[in-house]
């Protein structure tokens, strides 16, 4: 018994002599805690890549661009800070966007105009939507990023809204979606995307996708009963779960009246200046359409802070000349070269393959490209 007593103590002391050694492993392996005061009193964690500031703890990522987020955006209107809001369609629109620093990225169905050339916002589908979509979710890192359902996508019913908001979230990589609203079915698809716990920006005033009952593009809100559905329909999109709502084309006092009944963040795009923040076409504001064959795209109520137009249109111009004049490429812009051996054996080879005109052409490039990128001492230059 003495014997079996013995067995069992060394069998215990070995397990706990293991036991200390896998823990003196995994304690070096684990980097040591800062000295007391060197961060805010709180305990590094290492298991875990969970921000610290949600429900599961964890340390803070280290992301260069943090996504504006909805509670960003409740915290400036509740401050009183203007909401920036500006469209972009792709990655170059989404970079410029992003690098400005502005608050929410709006993949609008404006796309239809600006982008595909027609005349209103009705042709463009979801699909074509989600490939804009796309393209802004890998430019834009740091907008909210909001997608426009396109018109026929969400009016049928409820269950096909959800449907398409889910696709602009999965396959569009969309924070948020915008509707336009005011019919009660729209109101009704509204709730639903919500209910089902997706994001709304609601829109009210003129109503593009509406135009052929509101008698095309003309502003809202410029009578009693106009301005009061204006307001009232804000108010409903907001009663159904709405984190924000656009005010398109009404008058400043509609804008402020319904901006001051709300409780959610109003964005104004041709409201006038009392809204909690403004929303403009990238393309509007940069000036891009300003030729008289596109004066009917850009609003009126659009401030030009750029004529990107006019520079685009001067360095096409410039290009058509320089190439037209063989200008360009010049040796600055034909960087790639070949070695003397190698030049000689292509020669060579095109001479065996009968292009002797092709090899003189070959040769007489060389030559002339020789010329050009001869420095003034003369010394050489082949690389």
């Amino acid at each position: 018994e003495q014997g079996h007593k013995k067995k069992k103590e060394e069998k215990e002391s070995m397990m706990s002599s293991v036991c200390s050694r896998v823990r003196a492993r995994a304690r070096a392996s684990i980097p040591s805690c800062p000295p007391a005061g060197a961060g805010a009193g709180t305990l590094d964690r290492h298991l875990s890549n969970v921000p610290e500031n949600t429900v599961y703890g964890g340390p803070k990522p280290q992301t260069a661009n943090q996504r504006f987020t909805l509670t960003q955006l409740r915290q400036k209107h509740r401050r009183g800070d203007p909401i920036t809001v500006v469209t972009a369609y792709d990655y170059p629109s989404a970079v410029h966007v992003a690098t400005a620093g502005i608050d929410v990225c709006l993949v609008g169905d404006s796309a239809a105009m600006v982008v595909h050339g027609h005349d209103t916002t009705l042709p463009i589908s979801l699909d074509e939507m989600l490939a804009h979509c796309r393209a802004v979710a890998r430019g834009a890192t740091r907008p909210l990023l909001v997608g426009d359902l396109p018109f026929g996508s969400y009016e049928a019913s409820p269950s096909q809204a959800v449907d398409s908001a889910v696709r602009m979230l999965k396959e569009g990589g969309m924070d948020a979606i915008k509707l336009e609203g005011g019919a009660p079915s729209r109101i009704t698809a509204a709730k639903a995307i919500v209910e089902a716990g997706i994001a709304v920006m609601g829109h009210v005033g003129l109503t593009p996708q509406a135009i052929s009952v509101l008698g095309g593009f003309r502003p809202q809100g410029k009578n009693v009963a106009s301005a009061v559905k204006v307001v009232e329909t804000a108010l409903a999109l907001q009663e159904v779960g709405c984190f924000s709502v656009v005010l398109e084309c009404v008058p400043a006092p509609v804008a402020a009246a319904a901006t001051s009944a709300l409780q959610v963040p109003t964005i104004g795009i041709g409201a006038g200046p009392f809204c909690s923040g403004q929303v403009l076409v990238y393309h509007d504001l940069l000036g891009m359409l300003q030729h008289p064959h596109h004066a009917k795209v850009t609003p009126k109520f659009c401030k030009q802070y750029g004529k990107v137009g006019d520079v685009i249109n001067k360095a096409l111009l410039e290009y058509k000349e320089e190439v037209e004049s063989r200008v360009f490429p010049s040796a600055a812009h034909t960087p790639y070269r070949i070695n003397t051996a190698d030049v000689n054996g292509f020669l060579d080879e095109l001479q065996k393959m009968g292009l002797s005109e092709a090899a003189s052409a070959a040769a007489a490039a060389i030559e002339n490209m020789e010329m050009t990128t001869k420095p003034s001492d003369g010394s050489s230059t082949d690389n």
